[in-house]
């Protein structure tokens, strides 16, 4: 029989590693702008076309290379940072594996241009697929460029299973975020389709964050700052107020490189516990300083999980941390001894002789179980007639239903009954709001539960579907149009969903950059805060972006309508709750969410009885 085992060749082999390293356009960007903060650079520029399918281009003024290491540069394992096994115990760059430019060149069209300060001329080399085309000498700027061409091109599976190019987008946005956060003195630059996204001066970690989030984000901001014998941290957390619905603005950053860290966002949020709203999550910028020896990062392809020598010892740290920088900044909540008005105490007389001290008036003769005695008015121990405020005693029981047990088993006039608050009637039955979460109703089979918010979704949902296939809805215009600041990446949703909204009713056009004024509303909301429902909207959008255009306007009714749907701990009037259950048994799938989770329950009778028959 044959021998069956092969070596691969190289380009095949780049295309397995590039199956780890690159997957997605966002890759590309990290990967390359990661190498050009090695190289030095103080200044990086990224234009990506179509999300990165078409070009991506990166310019950096760092150091450059000579003609034989741009060369080498695109040979797997080909690196400068380590030389030996013990360098990766030491390792304070971003890049050192050495395979992010043989990987996007087996998967792309690559043209770099390269230059070092003391050259006269730099280098310039094209390589398609892991082929070299072209290799000569050119004119340039010092640092290096480079262009990535049609992504994926010889690769059609792994191009047919990106996303559409706001996902995309979104992606490069939060890579080019973990980059410039822990790196404010370095001038980055952000363009989509000639648009620019950021251009982020050199500053302060502060005012990168405002920079990158938006204005309003800078009063939420709580300053962090801890130094150990293990540890250095510092930073920022957002205030409880501030927290939001879903993940996005949480960082930790490990000898300036983003990291993800369950156990450690554990400890953050055990700093935030009784603190926060339900369901949210609060915002934070850590950034820890350790000894390189102390932790591994060779364990994962895009180097962004690590491994720590002394994780457990460090958790607490965090957490006292963040609960300090709270306590300091009065976010936590403590007793307030301060008084609106001042209490005025007198000042005892400097002679004693004319004060009069309070005298006690008792009655001897008084009797407590003797009621046939009424003490005068000015003596303790007033006991007030027996037979006052006895009249009209039966109107405390009116709409109570009281029976009482039978003496004889026998005597028919007799029913046994509990004893019944009144109820308002609901289509015959009795309704309840229990936690303000909750409504109750009997039906026939036992006790019916229905969840107060799920409902109000559905009941929206439909409402909102009912809009968009008629493609015509009345617009409530504002007295006051209010205008309301996003991050790039929130912005991007926004403009892709933007077609819907109006469609929907919605009056909002764009003001300036990633600024958006709201000048109209849907007839069927009630909004008191159209700037909130946006938010919450394109909180839910993130949780679940659609893709197909076709699928689009139903994912915009559900975001809308879990953004427009009352909360938990609103409590509802008798009037309310009947109207909405009402509304919720005219849907067609009143059993169900619009994302699918449960609306209603029914706890059968005989589960109730086996409570009592414990």
């Amino acid at each position: 029989m044959s021998d069956i085992i092969q070596l691969l060749p190289d380009s095949v082999a780049n295309q397995i590693a590039a199956g780890e390293v690159i997957q997605r356009p966002a890759s590309v960007v990290k990967e390359l702008v990661e190498n050009a903060l090695d190289a030095g650079a103080a200044e990086i520029t990224v234009h990506v076309k179509d999300a990165g399918r078409t070009l991506i281009q990166i310019n950096d003024n760092g150091c450059g290379m000579s003609p034989t290491d741009a060369r080498m540069a695109f040979e797997r394992h080909a690196t400068s940072k380590i030389s030996s096994a013990n360098d990766l115990f030491c390792i304070r760059t971003m890049g050192f594996r050495g395979e992010a430019l043989a990987s996007i060149a087996a998967i792309a069209d690559v043209e770099l241009r390269t230059k070092k300060v003391e050259d006269e001329v730099g280098t310039f080399i094209h390589i398609v697929g892991s082929e070299v085309k072209t290799q000569e000498a050119t004119a340039c700027n010092n640092g290096t460029g480079l262009m990535i061409k049609n992504l994926f091109y010889n690769v059609p599976a792994r191009r047919k299973f990106l996303k559409g190019n706001t996902t995309e987008i979104k992606h490069i946005i939060w890579e080019i975020q973990r980059i410039a956060i822990p790196n404010p003195e370095i001038k980055i630059s952000l363009f989509h389709n000639n648009s620019p996204i950021y251009e982020l001066p050199k500053t302060n970690h502060r005012k990168r964050i405002v920079d990158l989030f938006g204005k309003s984000i800078n009063q939420s901001l709580v300053q962090v700052n801890e130094e150990t014998s293990l540890v250095k941290i510092y930073g920022f957390v957002g205030q409880p107020k501030f927290a939001r619905k879903t993940i996005g603005e949480q960082f930790f950053f490990v000898n300036g490189r983003f990291i993800r860290h369950p156990y450690f966002q554990k400890a953050v949020m055990q700093a935030f516990l009784q603190l926060l709203p339900p369901d949210t999550f609060p915002s934070y910028f850590l950034f820890l300083e350790i000894g390189p020896a102390n932790i591994d990062i060779n364990v994962h392809p895009t180097k962004t999980e690590i491994k720590f020598e002394n994780e457990r010892d460090i958790w607490p740290i965090i957490h006292a941390a963040v609960r300090e920088s709270l306590g300091k900044h009065n976010v936590v909540p403590s007793i307030d001894f301060d008084q609106s008005g001042s209490i005025d105490i007198p000042l005892p007389p400097k002679s004693l002789d004319n004060i009069q001290f309070p005298e006690i008036k008792i009655n001897p003769e008084y009797n407590p179980f003797d009621t046939a005695k009424t003490p005068s008015m000015g003596n303790l121990g007033k006991v007030q007639p027996a037979k006052k405020n006895l009249e009209r005693w039966e109107d405390l029981y009116n709409g109570v239903q009281l029976k009482l047990k039978p003496v004889d088993e026998t005597d028919s006039k007799y029913e046994e009954e509990p004893f019944l608050l009144p109820a308002r009637q609901f289509s015959g039955k009795k309704t309840l709001q229990l936690k303000q979460k909750y409504i109750l109703t009997p039906v026939k089979s036992g006790l019916m539960v229905i969840d107060q918010k799920r409902a109000h979704e559905r009941i929206l949902f439909e409402k909102f579907m009912e809009v968009l296939k008629s493609d015509s809805v009345a617009s409530q215009q504002m007295l006051f149009p209010q205008t309301i600041e996003l991050n790039p990446a929130d912005s991007a949703i926004l403009q892709n969903v933007l077609p819907e909204l109006l469609s929907l009713g919605f009056d909002i056009r764009e003001f300036g950059r990633n600024t958006f004024i709201i000048s109209g509303t849907p007839g069927v909301l009630d909004v008191s805060s159209p700037e909130m429902i946006v938010e919450k909207l394109l909180e839910e959008y993130k949780n679940s972006p659609v893709n197909a255009r076709s699928k689009a306007k139903e994912q915009i009714a559900i975001s809308l309508a879990k953004a427009s749907a009352l909360d938990y701990g609103n409590e509802l009037k008798q009037e309310e709750i009947d109207h909405l259950i009402d509304q919720l048994f005219a849907c067609a799938t009143p059993n169900f969410s619009p994302d699918g989770k449960k609306v209603l329950t029914i706890i059968p009778t005989t589960d109730i009885e086996k409570n009592f028959n414990k």
